[in-house]
């Protein structure tokens, strides 16, 4: 999970670069800016140096992140400002975490041109994105090794805990809510740069532990598989090259060269 999204998100800033022509680098979503408003924030303002508002009002019935409920907010529907209005995404839905966006109905790879969907959410914001908990996860109880630190990240539901990384997510909804289409809103890639963010705040702090990794080579362990290597491939063709997980631990090292500020 952490090293896929270091890379993913680092090969998406390359593309902007070499296919776009940007020169600027790659921006993260400080989650606690702006964390009991997030629709004030210059990220989600719709202005035209956002990255575009909240979705229009759609009566829905609220969303689940995993086993928990989460109430609507006052979108749901297209977003209506900023440079991603009007935008067509095509992909998905697979799996959407918000109640009333319709599955893809050819299938997950299926051409399913629809307009770019959030419904932007305060409460989860107000509720998971705390200094405490990202204080836990780089200095507390969850940063005693990669294992507690992914796992207190990624959330743990069957404790009604959301984590940050899924409450990301869900503070944009719509299309952010699905873990399999989430990449066609364009917030995902500054959600993941602070990922990747706390990842390197907590590997600079555990040095003993900065190379460690933790879980099998299947997604969720469905099917039961092997603990992941460090030689083991990281599949990003034709994003960027196949590498190995080693390559690919030090921000430093390998392809990367960026720290964060």
């Amino acid at each position: 999970f952490l090293i896929f999204h270091r890379y993913f998100t680092w090969a998406y800033e390359n593309a902007l670069r070499e296919e776009c022509g940007y020169r600027g680098y790659q921006p993260y979503w400080n989650w606690l800016a702006y964390r009991e408003s997030p629709s004030k924030s210059p990220m989600f303002d719709g202005t035209d140096t956002s990255l575009s508002g909240n979705g229009a009002f759609r009566a829905h019935n609220g969303s689940m992140a995993g086993s928990v409920f989460l109430p609507s907010g006052k979108g749901g529907g297209c977003v209506t400002e900023g440079p991603f209005a009007n935008m067509t995404v095509h992909l998905g839905p697979v799996s959407p975490g918000i109640d009333g966006l319709p599955l893809n109905p050819g299938g997950p790879f299926a051409y399913n041109p629809r307009c770019l969907s959030r419904d932007l959410s305060d409460w989860t914001s107000q509720h998971w994105m705390t200094p405490e908990n990202l204080l836990n996860l780089t200095i507390g109880a969850a940063a005693a090794s990669v294992r507690t630190f992914q796992d207190e990240l990624q959330g743990r539901f069957k404790d009604r805990f959301v984590g940050t990384h899924t409450s990301g997510h869900m503070i944009v909804n719509g299309e952010a809510s699905d873990m399999f289409s989430s990449t066609n809103d364009p917030t995902f890639y500054l959600h993941h740069a602070m990922v990747d963010r706390v990842y390197w705040l907590w590997q600079a702090l555990h040095p003993r532990e900065a190379r460690s990794i933790a879980g099998t080579i299947t997604f969720l362990n469905n099917p039961p598989s092997r603990d992941a290597r460090l030689d083991d491939l990281i599949l990003q063709e034709p994003n960027a090259p196949n590498r190995p997980i080693s390559d690919l631990m030090n921000t430093l090292g390998g392809p990367f060269c960026y720290i964060y500020a």
